[in-house]
């Protein structure tokens, strides 16, 4: 009896230690150009969701914002990248996620593992056939409405300090 206590309690461990670490948050791409949110979705929130949520260059050389031209479907072309589902419904697996990545720089979709080295760096592999891979490491940033909250408007006036009535003389 002591014996399939220990043995089930031994899988029990072993099965949540080798659940993937959750991916939520936003992550600065590798080159440093898209910043993703990821969070849970799917079935209970088990699968993890990412969409592109700023980019370092977010217009086009005419002032436009940036748009999914090279999307093979030509009615989703005129999709703005900023907001755009770049990683849908990705699955645990191992100790990360796996699914499908669209990298709308190519207009194509890849093959996609996703697993948090730490906490502030994520593990991105993408291959093409099983064969064609790359990787690159993503690092954890700030939300960018939290950016936007931290970063003090520079227009807006320092309000004067509030004046506090002096003490009565005894």
């Amino acid at each position: 009896m002591r014996i399939a206590l220990g043995l089930a309690a031994l899988l029990a461990s072993n099965a949540a230690f080798a659940a993937p670490k959750d991916l939520s948050g936003t992550w600065l791409t590798g080159d440093g150009r898209a910043k993703i949110r990821i969070d849970r979705c799917g079935p209970s929130g088990g699968n993890a969701c990412g969409k592109v949520v700023w980019l370092k260059a977010p217009t086009d050389d005419a002032g436009a914002p940036r748009i999914d031209v090279k999307n093979p479907d030509p009615k989703k072309r005129a999709r703005p990248i900023i907001g755009l589902t770049l990683l849908e419904n990705l699955k645990p697996e191992d100790a990360g996620f796996a699914g499908e990545i669209y990298n709308a720089d190519e207009g194509k979709i890849y093959q996609v593992s996703l697993e948090r080295e730490s906490e502030s760096e994520l593990s991105v592999q993408g291959c093409m056939l099983k064969v064609l891979c790359g990787s690159q490491t993503w690092t954890r940033v700030p939300d960018v409405n939290q950016q936007a909250a931290a970063t003090p408007a520079k227009t807006a006036a320092k309000p004067a300090p509030a004046k506090v009535p002096a003490a009565p003389a005894e």
